[in-house]
């Protein structure tokens, strides 16, 4: 997904709502009781993808290392549209829920105070890009990727994984 697409899902929430119900008609989105056990698997599963990306950075697996990366992030979002009822299998579908349930702009004073509860623009864009890299990584015949590139990638998703559970915490 380009940015320029990720900002007309950011800036129009009609376009947002009309994905979801597509997605929910088309049986890609499902809605279902919030159930704690696999919200926890997933979080299980992001630390697990974790631990999968620092052995295979060291050894220099680094194609494998972005794949890890993104699914961290991927297995973290999923238990945080799980908070919301809703399950998915489809990563756009569970992209449009993200940004239909916690993203918001414009916060005011008010707001503060939720505003763990919420993922800002660079949470966002930084789960579409590690998409794109994780794409780039497993599906092209590249095999060289710098080190640097997937250690900023891992940090990044340590972060990202360690900010959707605070706010899962937050909710429970």
């Amino acid at each position: 997904m380009k940015e320029s697409d990720l900002n007309k899902l950011l800036t129009n929430p009609n376009l947002v709502q009309e994905k979801i119900n597509n997605f929910l008609k088309n049986k890609i989105l499902k809605k279902q009781s919030i159930d704690k056990d696999e919200i926890h698997g997933h979080t299980l599963k992001s630390d697990h993808n974790l631990r999968f990306i620092s052995g295979n950075i060291t050894l220099g697996f680094l194609d494998w290392a972005i794949v890890g990366c993104y699914y961290a992030c991927y297995h973290a979002a999923l238990s945080l549209i799980l908070t919301k009822g809703y399950s998915s299998k489809n990563h756009l579908a569970t992209l449009n829920v993200l940004i239909k349930e916690f993203y918001k702009k414009g916060l005011d004073k008010d707001d503060l105070e939720l505003i763990s509860n919420f993922l800002d623009y660079q949470d966002v864009l930084f789960y579409v890009e590690s998409k794109n890299k994780r794409e780039d990584a497993a599906y092209s015949t590249k095999i060289k990727f710098e080190k640097n590139e997937a250690e900023q990638l891992r940090i990044k998703a340590v972060m990202f994984v360690s900010k959707i559970k605070s706010m899962i915490e937050n909710l429970y």
